[in-house]
């Protein structure tokens, strides 16, 4: 179904008739037309007031939308109607959640409703997160997974929740292995939680424990070949990258990528990528090609990442009344005392959830003013281009995929690094410290925002662009382009981020 289609559907909505209203509705959601769609259920849900369908309808294409309000409201509504539903009572804990309400009362309900409802059991412990009950979310999780020892999504969440507050987060990991030695995606999960918490010796021990266990899988051998990689063992990379099969997935791809560029095999990773460049539908490689098409003076990179409006910087500063009161509300939702383990922050916290679905006097106007600077961000963006990341054709709607605050103290930072399921990602700074800022000789860049570079891998390819951050400036750029910030000496460094979701593109008939 393309847009035009659509739009054809919901001019013959079926308003009149309930259940085919809530059956093509579902269709139209599960295409990804929530915004199409929202109107139309507005107008069956006021002809149909108590019927829950139509209003989980409403909340449904709300939610999808970004309106977190209108869902809320939508789905409380529902749940008065249906209270013995579980899919709305989820929806309506979910919804309060994102909305930044109180919804620990409204998961236990949903949970009481399915007990094995796993994405409930999730939501309640960001539930309890939200609420400042970080370690009593950690609880409870690890108290789930003692009778789930296999659940490995529940183990990811604990170990990165673990982890932003300072305790041990592989303990539940290692405790399912001890009863469970033989299971490899725990093994995997280890290894991968180490890879995020830095900790490259760990990582490799438990590469071998795993081999030790389950037997020297190609997966277990691809992986040692990275961690080998990217601890600075070339020439051990080397030999057991040439003792693996070809990468099977985009995945494999991006580790083989990693090392040839580390390596300064710039022709071997070009032939590598564009070879698979076809089949990345998630966008994973265009980074890696883009430092290839620069190290090698390819001309597509200027197609690419060259064209100037893709990269502005737009100044918000009187478009909130009170930043101070901002940068306050801001730093009471930091409830971490570590930075996430799966995130570029190095010295410092990062917010949970979805910042700007909340539904607060602070944060609401906020995201409006961003939502219309993206709007005319986007409008002066070159034409189509067949086949680039961000030259799409489809340039709507442009909702937020995820939205988070940064607090960096003193010498911190961000590692370089891309966003490469979003479309256009950002940088809005909130407080800055006065270590931040242009020095006498006007050199000193600490704090400031790179773009184009990646020191791990290519030390000295200098940056496309540094930017200079001040209090209410925006900055947006493709969110496949490798961006990081230099250290500071003391300080705060206080942040929004967010990434533009990639509207959908129609299909060619």
């Amino acid at each position: 179904m393309n847009h035009d289609q659509a739009r054809a559907l919901v001019r013959d909505f079926p308003i009149g008739d309930p259940a085919k209203a809530f059956e093509l509705g579902i269709r139209l959601l599960r295409e990804d037309f929530a915004e199409i769609l929202l109107p139309s259920a507005i107008a069956a849900a006021r002809k149909f007031p108590d019927d829950p369908r139509m209003q989980q309808l409403v909340g449904l294409a709300a939610r999808a939308s970004g309106d977190s309000r209108l869902a809320l409201g939508a789905f409380a509504a529902a749940a008065r109607l249906a209270p013995h539903d579980p899919l709305i009572a989820h929806s309506h804990a979910r919804a309060a959640l994102e909305a930044g309400h109180s919804s620990v009362s409204l998961f236990d309900k949903a949970i009481q409703l399915a007990p094995n409802d796993a994405s409930a059991i999730l939501g309640r412990t960001a539930a309890l997160t939200q609420e400042g009950q970080a370690g009593a979310a950690a609880e409870y999780m690890a108290g789930v997974l003692v009778d789930n020892p296999q659940w490995i999504d529940g183990h990811r969440s604990l170990a990165r929740l673990a982890g932003q507050c300072g305790r041990d987060s592989l303990r539940s990991i290692e405790q399912a292995l001890q009863r469970f030695p033989m299971h490899r995606p725990l093994h995997e999960l280890r290894v991968y939680t180490l890879l995020e918490a830095r900790n490259l010796s760990g990582a490799e021990a438990a590469i071998r424990s795993a081999a030790a266990q389950i037997g020297d899988e190609a997966w277990s051998q691809d992986i040692a070949a990275h961690v080998a990689s990217e601890s600075g063992d070339h020439l051990r990379a080397e030999g057991l990258f040439a003792s693996v099969p070809p990468p099977p997935d985009i995945n494999a791809v991006s580790f083989r990528a990693r090392h040839m560029i580390r390596a300064g095999r710039i022709d071997d990773a070009a032939g590598l990528l564009e070879q698979w460049m076809p089949a990345d539908h998630q966008n994973q490689l265009w980074p890696y090609i883009s430092l290839v098409w620069r190290l090698t003076s390819d001309q597509r990179h200027a197609w690419l990442e060259g064209d100037k409006e893709l990269v502005r910087t737009y100044d918000l500063s009187a478009s909130v009344a009170d930043w101070a009161a901002l940068a306050e509300h801001l730093r009471s939702l930091h409830f971490a005392s570590a930075a996430p383990l799966d995130q570029s922050v190095r010295g410092g916290t990062q917010t949970d959830g979805n910042l700007l679905l909340r539904d607060d006097e602070l944060i609401r106007p906020l995201r409006q003013t961003i939502l219309d600077t993206v709007r005319t961000h986007v409008a002066q963006f070159p034409p189509a281009r067949n086949g680039h990341p961000t030259l799409i054709t489809e340039r709507k709607p442009q909702r937020v995929a995820g939205s988070w605050s940064v607090r960096l103290f003193g010498a911190g930072y961000h590692s370089d690094h891309v966003h490469s399921h979003g479309w256009i990602s950002s940088a809005l700074y909130i407080a800055l410290p006065e270590s931040v800022g242009r020095s006498a000789s006007g050199k000193d860049t600490a704090g400031w925002l790179s773009l184009g570079e990646c020191r791990e891998l290519v030390p000295d390819l200098k940056p496309i662009e540094l930017i200079e951050p001040a209090p209410g400036k925006l900055v947006l750029f493709p969110s496949t382009m490798w961006h990081g910030t230099r250290p500071f000496s003391s300080g705060e460094r206080l942040t929004i981020a967010f990434d533009i979701a990639r509207p959908k593109q129609s299909l060619p008939e």
